[in-house]
């Protein structure tokens, strides 16, 4: 059995994680971590989230959580998830990371950790946003250079970060299948009197409104015609049960930062 515990376990993923966790047979819930301040530690997490009791407490003590885990599951702020990291990492344990919002030097801080232990780092852990990845540079390539790539995509008011882990990953893979610098071609959103569009650019576009779980459009637009390609998430259950899916998968891997692709085989 592998024991897991779920970082910002109160959160709106940390929630949904650990409702299918419960129903899980093949990993548990091992430990509830939550920030050191956080007005309900000590009580049961299942009970704190209306699932009924657990018999596991809201933690504030990472070191304790860590003795007695396999896997770390994160999906909080990256100020959050990069001092975590560090103790998972020198624990020797595992982390599966779905935070997004990432700088570079962040990232690199996860690549030179890796070369000890498994690590799995994932803008998007749902099966079709991963297929994406993987299909979209053919069709960049098949296209070529003639038609124009717009991202457009919208979440929830809560989400903090812009544009999406999702759709600044789209961005990279296109931006590579075309040959082309993702920091430089990317345009995000425009304002005013911005000129005729540069063939290179890639537009991105960010929407914040209501509950929206998370949509992704990649528009391919050329003359006369358009290709639209779109991805809409109903429920964060797709991502929960990516992420379990991550977690149970890369428990006793070797040393190495993985995606979603390496888990779906992709």
């Amino acid at each position: 059995m592998i024991n897991a515990v779920v970082a910002g376990a109160t959160g709106r993923m940390g929630q949904r994680i650990i409702r299918l966790l419960k129903e899980d047979e093949g990993i548990r819930l091992s430990g509830a971590l939550e920030r050191a301040d956080h007005p309900d530690a000590g009580k049961d997490i299942g009970e704190r989230i209306g699932i009924g009791t657990m018999g596991v407490p809201l933690s504030t003590e990472v070191e304790l959580l860590l003795s007695r885990c396999d896997v770390v599951i994160d999906f909080t702020l990256p100020e959050v998830t990069v001092p975590l990291f560090r103790k998972v990492a020198e624990a020797g344990k595992s982390m599966v990371i779905g935070t997004t919002g990432f700088s570079e030097d962040q990232i690199k801080i996860f690549r030179t950790a890796a070369q000890e232990t498994p690590h799995l780092l994932a803008p998007n852990m749902s099966v079709g946003v991963n297929l994406l990845f993987k299909i979209l540079p053919q069709v960049a390539e098949a296209l070529g250079p003639d038609y124009d790539v717009e991202i457009i995509e919208a979440h929830h008011h809560f989400k903090k970060d812009a544009p999406s882990g999702t759709a600044v990953k789209l961005a990279e893979v296109i931006a590579r299948a075309l040959q082309r610098d993702p920091e430089t071609a990317c345009v995000h959103g425009r304002h005013g009197l911005v000129g005729e569009r540069r063939k290179e650019e890639i537009g991105m576009h960010a929407v914040r409104g209501g509950d929206i779980v998370g949509d992704h459009t990649v528009m391919f637009c050329g003359t006369g015609e358009r290709i639209e390609i779109t991805h809409k998430a109903a429920s964060r259950d797709t991502f929960a049960r990516g992420a379990l899916r991550a977690a149970k998968w890369i428990v006793g891997k070797p040393a190495g930062l993985y995606s979603m692709l390496d888990v779906l085989e992709i």
